[in-house]
């Protein structure tokens, strides 16, 4: 028998969290250090951080909570919010979550760990649900093309502003119409974007369209206060004076409305969080975004196309990627990188699962009691500001502070106009018992009204609120897949059907450079679908939202302590949008101090595309900045840059560590050479997992940073989102930072616009950042960085003697990636880095990132989260596709019929009755034991980009196509 005589604080185990998330034990570090020939993580540590940046303290946080503690205080902190029931439409909507999609999809790591598409053989359940989601979009709206979702509403809409202007190339106007009756938020949104395009927006009624000389317009259908009205002469008149019209559209609306491409809309956006997502105190949503085939090449965000594998399968991948800013960079239509892929699936998901009759039934459900509502309140004298409706009533002359008090009684919350009227939108989950309850509040108590004899009244006279003029007339979701699904028993195994058909890290590692593809804990994630969190509408009074605000307050003050800077601001959707807003900050700030004039923004060549195209965004030149051989910045020609554009400098866009893979040691120099010259200091915090512990990018120059809370602070990457990036200033830039029109945050200038629709963006995600951060601690999270950190180069190490890693620090060592170059393969192999990718599917593992920052390179990002015998099975893999590079350099296998130019192998090659193939059957699917004991097998083979982009079809394909 075990003789433990621990004491009872110690046997509390607060450190349990920091063992499950860091993958590497004890002795598996030890190993890894002897394969380096070094002695500790503080040598490894001193070898690669740069002596005059590190943190040379620990960071000022609490202990680490175990599991149980840091659930049970953020339980005690959700328990402060009060869920009302919420009236305030603008967008958001109280919504039934299908348990069978929440349980197998929002909840499990098979969807929410996968990342973005862009391997598409192991990809192709993740693609079928976005395609499923722009069939629903394409149907809904009437449009030729969808893509596979935005951030939310309001940016759609912004971003329909921009491609209006890109687009329409006939007009020489500079301004842009907004109707008045636009949502506030959205019109935040496009006002911040405006002014940085150098636009002049117009705001009057919808029906003044064609009286203004303008390349494009953005209208509400139905309107902000619930009006429907026919669009269609005002969209044929500005059709007829060469205005490119878009159309911000509710979607449950279009169920029963006439669907805007039939008005003659160009574009069409709007929100899909009504369809099956909590409000989570405003995100994460997917916003859609629909267009003409026309506009086609310009359209922003991810594409899914049908295309063909190498057996002339059907195969999805996404498509256009010429048109992202990956590629294009300054050039690119939009800086939207991460979209919302986890909440665009789980609502395509609600339209297969409801099907056309089922969304009708809730549609007109929502509008019959609508239409009850309405003519109760005319009964009784009251007056509405409208004689057409969906879902939203406008009430005019009413008593607001009486009103307004019995609702507060009722624990109710109605939209409170500026005027004295008060807004009421019904949704999904409104019952008759709640129509009872809201004549109570806007009557009286001894209103004395029946909603049932109402009901009947409404049905024997056919009375409805949407004109004659607007009711759909077309059929929608007429796809099988649509029809297919409709007991949960089916339900469940299309979704685990499309589950099994992608690579997640449920199955291995995903060594993506650059992407952080870490633990999502599941007591991390638990949170996000208490209703404290995710039934809160984001427009409530402050003091029902008490202990979101204190999580909020908690969360920015760990990251003020672990960057080093003195504010945080939660309202970026994802890292790209955090880039936008840390730069539009800086233009506020520069302007305040009399030089709005600087618009130069320095940025190194191998920077990550989203920040050229966040630069261009704010309206900044970008200057290219070289790198030197090991591809460091070029402090010479930084300086010549600088000195060049000194009167006009505005910024620069630092990586750190930077795209490279490495801890530059010129860091602190650089940021000083661009203070000197009046620029202010971008530091792109994509690498923060590298940092956090170590340094602080807030104490070696840098005025801004936007942190990727789905890379270092364990948001999962939901295949392509939710993400976050909010972004960290020095005191100077704080109040030039984001407010929000409906939500004011305290210590930012008024005039400081939105760039998201809700003022905390995508709320509801944030206790996981939160959990993770107070589950390690101080000590847990320098740990999790010095393991990565570890990892990364002991990769290097085992690979080095097969592959050249191309870039290294001054000490030899590389930062939490590490780059190989296949470029001499290549030269006397024929075989590519994209061959290689491939080939690893067969091994069970997703290939590192290719060709960046360098063409024809992968880019290994292991991460702290991953065990020794994780690392090296890859190892072992690249390894042994090295031997088989060999095989076809020797003549052994031709070029054209090796194991790494066909790969990757479905179970249909293992199938053919006759073998032609140079190589074995078992090389081909089993090439070593570690894949025999768990084998995963790729859906198609490999997917003809070629042929899916001169063959555009975004639409989902004949049943038949799904078989299998």
């Amino acid at each position: 028998m075990v003789n433990d005589n621990r004491r009872l604080a110690e046997l509390a185990d607060h450190d349990a969290f920091i063992r499950r998330h860091n993958g590497p034990g004890a002795e598996d570090v030890a190993a890894m250090l002897a394969a380096l020939d070094m002695d500790s993580l503080e040598t490894l540590v001193e070898r690669t951080v740069p002596a005059d940046i590190r943190l040379n303290r620990e960071l000022e946080l609490e202990p680490p909570r175990s599991e149980a503690e840091a659930l049970d205080y953020l339980q005690r902190l959700a328990r402060q919010n009060k869920v009302f029931k919420s009236y305030i439409g603008q967008g958001y909507y109280n919504t039934h979550v299908p348990a069978v999609i929440q349980r197998n999809v929002l909840e499990n790591p098979g969807w929410y760990t996968a990342y973005t598409p862009y391997q598409p053989e192991i990809s192709q359940g993740r693609l079928e649900g976005l395609l499923n989601f722009q069939q629903m979009v394409m149907d809904l709206t009437g449009m030729e093309l969808a893509n596979a979702s935005l951030l939310d509403e309001a940016t759609a809409a912004a971003e329909a502003m921009a491609l209006c202007h890109r687009a329409n190339r006939k007009s020489k106007s500079n301004a842009f119409f907004v109707a008045d009756d636009i949502l506030p938020q959205t019109l935040d949104v496009v006002r911040t974007r405006a002014y940085y395009f150098g636009f002049e927006l117009i705001i009057a009624p919808a029906e003044q369209l064609a009286d203004h000389d303008v390349f494009g317009a953005l209208l509400q259908y139905p309107g902000e206060s619930g009006r429907v009205y026919d669009l269609s002469p005002l969209l044929a008149a500005a059709r007829d004076k060469n205005i490119l019209t878009s159309v911000a559209a509710d979607i449950m609306s279009l169920v029963l409305l006439k669907e805007p491409g039939a008005l003659g809309a160009d574009i069409v956006v709007g929100t899909t969080q009504r369809f099956g997502v909590p409000m989570g105190y405003g995100g994460p949503h997917a916003a859609y975004f629909a267009a003409t085939d026309k506009l086609k090449r310009s359209i922003p965000g991810r594409i899914i196309g049908v295309s063909k594998d190498s057996r002339d399968a059907t195969a999805l991948r996404m498509a256009m990627q010429t048109r992202e800013q990956h590629i294009r960079r300054e050039k690119a239509t939009s800086n939207i990188c991460t979209a919302q892929a986890l909440l665009a699936n789980m609502a395509g998901f609600y339209a297969v699962y409801h099907g056309a009759e089922g969304l009708t039934t809730i549609a007109t459900r929502i509008h019959r009691l609508t239409t009850i509502l309405a003519e109760g309140l005319k009964q009784k004298g009251l007056a509405l500001a409208h004689d057409s409706w969906f879902d939203t009533l406008r009430l005019t002359g009413v008593d607001a502070g009486k009103i307004h008090g019995r609702a507060l009684t009722h624990e109710i919350n109605l939209r409170y106009f500026d005027n004295g009227d008060i807004g009421i939108s019904l949704d999904e989950t409104t019952t008759a018992h709640d129509l009872d309850t809201l004549f109570d509040v806007l009557i009286g108590e001894e209103h004395g009204l029946s909603v049932t004899t109402l009901d009947e009244q409404v049905t024997a006279e056919g009375i409805s609120g949407i004109p004659a003029a607007c009711r759909r007339e077309s059929e929608f979701l007429t796809h099988p897949t649509f029809k297919r699904y409709r007991s949960e028993t089916e339900m469940l195994r299309y979704l685990k059907r499309l589950e099994n058909k992608d690579l997640s890290l449920t199955h291995a590692m995903i060594p993506l450079g650059s992407c952080t593809m870490k633990l999502n804990a599941t007591s991390e994630m638990m949170p996000i679908t208490w209703p404290e969190f995710g039934q809160l509408h984001p427009f409530v009074p402050q003091d029902q939202a008490v202990g979101y605000k204190q999580m909020i307050d908690e969360l920015a003050a760990f990251l003020v302590e672990i960057t080093g800077y003195d504010h945080f601001s939660m309202q970026p959707n994802s890292g790209a949008q955090g880039e936008y807003a840390g730069l539009v900050a800086i233009r506020r700030y520069q302007a305040a101090q009399g030089e709005g004039h600087r618009d130069v923004c320095l940025i190194p060549s191998s920077a990550h595309g989203t920040n050229p195209a966040s630069a261009a965004m704010a309206q900044m030149k970008v200057v290219v900045v070289e790198c030197d051989d090991q591809g460091n910045i070029d402090l010479d020609d930084l300086r010549a840059k600088a000195e060049q554009h000194s009167a006009a400098l505005s910024a620069i866009m630092l990586t750190y560590p930077s795209t490279h893979g490495v801890f530059e040691e010129g860091v602190r120099e650089a940021c000083a050479i661009v203070h000197q010259h009046g620029g202010q200091v971008y530091i792109d915090g994509a690498n923060m997992n590298a940092q956090v512990g170590l340094s602080r990018p807030g104490d070696f120059g840098g005025d801004v940073s936007h942190l990727n809370l789905h890379k270092t602070f364990c948001i999962p990457h939901g295949g392509g989102g939710p993400g976050m990036g909010p972004i960290g200033v020095k005191a100077h830039l704080a109040p030039y930072v984001s407010n929000h029109v409906v939500t004011p945050i305290a210590g930012v200038h008024e005039e400081s616009g939105a760039v998201s629709a809700a003022a905390y963006g995508s709320a509801s995600i944030l206790p996981i950042s939160w959990a993770y951060i107070k589950m390690m601690g101080a000590r847990g999270l320098r740990e999790a960085t010095e393991l990565a950190i570890l990892s990364a180069n002991y990769i290097a190490k085992r690979l080095e003697a097969h592959y050249p890693v191309l870039y290294r620090g001054a000490n030899g060592t590389v930062a939490h990636e590490c780059i190989i170059d296949i470029r001499p393969l290549k030269a006397t192999s024929g075989i590519s880095e994209e061959d290689i990718a491939k080939r690893l599917m067969d091994y069970g593992f997703h290939a590192p990132t290719m060709s960046f920052p360098v063409p024809g390179t992968l880019m290994v990002e292991p991460t702290e989260s991953e065990s020794l015998y994780e690392i090296d099975r890859f190892c072992d893999a690249m390894i042994a596709i090295r031997e088989e590079i060999q095989r076809v350099e020797n003549g052994e296998w031709p070029a054209d019929d090796n194991p790494l130019v066909n790969a990757p192998h479905t179970m249909a090659d293992l199938m053919e009755a006759e073998w032609s193939r140079a190589y074995s059957r078992e090389i081909a699917a089993f090439p070593t034991e570690a894949v025999k004991a768990a084998k995963y097998w790729p859906a198609v083979n490999r997917v003809d980009n070629v042929f899916g982009d001169r063959q555009l079809i975004c639409s989902c394909p004949s049943i038949d196509e799904y078989r299998d």
